[in-house]
C-alpha cells in the first residue's frame, strides 16, 4: 500500500538510484549488491505492495512494486508496514508525525531502492502559557 504524500516536505532519492543503476550497468556493482531486500522486506511485498508498472532497472524483467513503511513516536523502533487504508487512517489520526519511507522493490530479482521519504499525519501544537 501505498501513502499518497503532502505536496511538502517529499525528499526524493531519485538521484541516488540513478548512480547505483548506473554502477550496475558499468560493472561496478553486481546485481548481488543491489539485489538483497530483506526478508521483512519480502515479506511485506508479498502482502502489501503497490504496482507501479515500472520495469525493474536490474532485471529488465519484472515490474516494481512500492512498499511503504512508517516510523515515528509510539510505533515500533523498526517501523511499521503501511499495508491498506486502515493503517493509512490510522497513522492520519495520530497525533504526531509520522515519517513514512517509500521504496520499490522487484519481486523477480529483489532489487530495492528508497524512492522517497516524507512527513505524514498531524504534528502536535505547542501551548504556550
Amino acid at each position: 500500500m501505498a501513502v499518497a504524500p503532502s505536496p511538502t516536505g517529499v525528499v526524493s532519492y531519485r538521484l541516488a538510484r540513478e548512480r547505483v543503476v548506473d554502477d550496475v550497468r558499468a560493472g561496478r556493482r553486481t546485481r548481488l549488491d543491489v539485489c538483497d531486500a530483506s526478508a521483512e522486506l519480502r515479506r511485506v511485498v508479498e502482502h502489501g505492495a503497490a504496482p507501479t508498472g515500472d520495469t525493474c532497472p536490474i532485471c529488465e524483467d519484472a515490474s516494481l512494486v512500492l512498499v511503504t513503511f512508517a516510523f515515528g513516536p509510539g510505533l515500533p523502533s523498526s517501523g511499521r508496514a503501511v499495508m491498506d487504508t486502515a493503517d493509512v487512517t490510522r497513522l492520519r489520526q495520530r497525533q504526531r508525525t509520522t515519517i513514512c519511507y517509500v521504496v520499490e522493490v522487484c519481486p523477480g530479482c529483489w532489487w530495492n531502492h528508497l524512492r522517497e521519504s516524507f512527513p505524514f499525519g498531524r504534528r502536535r501544537l505547542a501551548t504556550g502559557s
